[in-house]
């Protein structure tokens, strides 16, 4: 039987999602804690690759059983095996026909900035101690759901076999006098593709970039004109939505 885990984490101390050769990854983990609760080897299957320190309020992972699971029982017991940094919200059994990635309709991550320092949001938010004229970057924002193409945000050298993706919502949402929070939905991302999209929005804020430039940055499908890429700390993901399936 297939069945759906959803999680969350704290990805400081992780080399991304993805098990790597060299570091240690959340996937690892959690591969290691079914295998020894279940007795058998299980490779899980996640929604999508968060990077080295992008942390997640929400990821979704399948694997393959060949026996019955007792959802409730697992959930605890992983709770009680994983790290402190991660956490199981549930498991249940889905359809065989359910893919943890593939079945995905829309992610939503957050990343979040402060313009005043504060010792309590410094390993989840971005610290900046520049004007940013919010107005601005939300009418660039306002432009992406427009394109299909993000070759412009996309890592140099990505094994991507397309850049295409749609993007339903991209906002900059105050929570304070100072601190923001930038909100944006797709079907899909690519590997890099959020924290790029901040980083040229930041030189649009910084009136480095005109609106208009920032148009030519998407259109251009260049990496080098689109702005620096900002720091994992502050990207969440926060939300994955399957069609008739509650996470």
């Amino acid at each position: 039987m297939r069945y759906f885990i959803t999680l969350s984490y704290d990805g400081t101390r992780f080399h991304g999602w993805q098990v790597q050769p060299n570091g240690i990854s959340v996937q690892e983990e959690l591969d290691r804690g079914l295998s020894l609760l279940l007795r058998q080897d299980v490779r899980t299957t996640g929604a999508g690759r968060t990077d080295a320190g992008v942390h997640a309020r929400m990821m979704v992972a399948h694997f393959d059983s060949d026996g019955k699971v007792d959802c409730q029982q697992l959930a605890y017991k992983l709770n009680k095996l994983l790290p402190r940094d991660i956490s199981i919200e549930h498991v249940q059994p889905v359809s065989s026909e359910l893919h943890a990635r593939f079945s995905a309709i829309s992610r939503t991550y957050y990343y979040y900035i402060h313009t005043v320092k504060d010792p309590f949001l410094r390993h989840y938010s971005c610290e900046l101690h520049y004007p940013l004229d919010f107005a601005s970057m939300n009418a660039a924002a306002a432009l992406l759901p427009a394109y299909d193409d993000f070759a412009a945000f996309c890592k140099s050298h990505a094994d991507v076999k397309t850049t295409l993706c749609q993007v339903t919502k991209a906002e900059w949402t105050p929570l304070s006098d100072s601190q923001w929070r930038f909100e944006i939905t797709a079907n899909r991302f690519l590997r890099n593709m959020v924290r790029a999209v901040v980083g040229t929005l930041i030189e649009v804020g910084r009136q480095r970039l005109s609106i208009d430039d920032f148009r030519r940055v998407v259109e251009g499908r260049r990496r080098t004109e689109a702005g620096e890429s900002m720091p994992a700390c502050a990207l969440f993901l926060q939300r994955i939505e399957y069609d008739g399936l509650c996470g």
